[in-house]
């Protein structure tokens, strides 16, 4: 998938465990590892805007979009 997810960058920034954001944000840990392995389809703003907020970051600083294949010249 083009979309990568950087939640483990920013917890290990911020010295957080993953139980510490779920509860932070208000899901299950399970719920968060989904998210933060990529499986997840999609994410609900409000969650994002969560997410942000408990980790003091940026849209931008959790999501980021990668070409799937490289592009040849």
């Amino acid at each position: 998938m083009p979309i990568t997810v950087d939640i483990d960058v920013m917890l290990a920034r911020r010295k957080m465990s993953v139980g510490e954001l779920a509860d932070r944000v208000g899901i299950t840990p399970a719920n968060l590892a989904v998210l933060k392995n990529g499986r997840a389809k999609a994410v609900r703003f409000a969650t994002l805007a969560a997410l942000c907020e408990a980790l003091d970051c940026q849209p931008g600083d959790l999501l980021r979009w990668e070409a799937e294949h490289p592009a040849t010249r």
